[in-house]
């Protein structure tokens, strides 16, 4: 009998291939806009922190493309497309 993987080891699984720009940004001067906040909760990957100054901080490579963290703050706050072809996450697992 196989055993079951967990949503972290499938997780480990996939590939993430950086491009020369980030597809997600957020916008200047938003760093502190409290919709942020949201996106540091519900991200499944994990990019989203808050540092010392209360400024939200994101890191951009394990990005699952999901689209939660628009759908959580808004185009006012986020810059978020789609990264170009061949880069961004590759899913190796189902």
């Amino acid at each position: 009998m196989s055993e079951v993987m967990g949503l972290k080891a499938k997780l480990g699984l996939d590939v993430f291939k950086p491009g020369p720009d980030a597809h997600i940004k957020i916008r200047p001067g938003m760093e502190k806009d409290p919709r942020l906040k949201k996106a540091i909760l519900l991200c499944p990957a994990g990019l989203y922190s808050e540092n010392e100054t209360g400024e939200v901080v994101l890191t951009i490579d394990g990005c699952l493309e999901c689209g939660t963290c628009r759908l959580a703050c808004g185009n006012e706050v986020l810059d978020w497309n789609y990264p170009d072809g061949g880069i961004g996450v590759q899913f190796r697992f189902g």
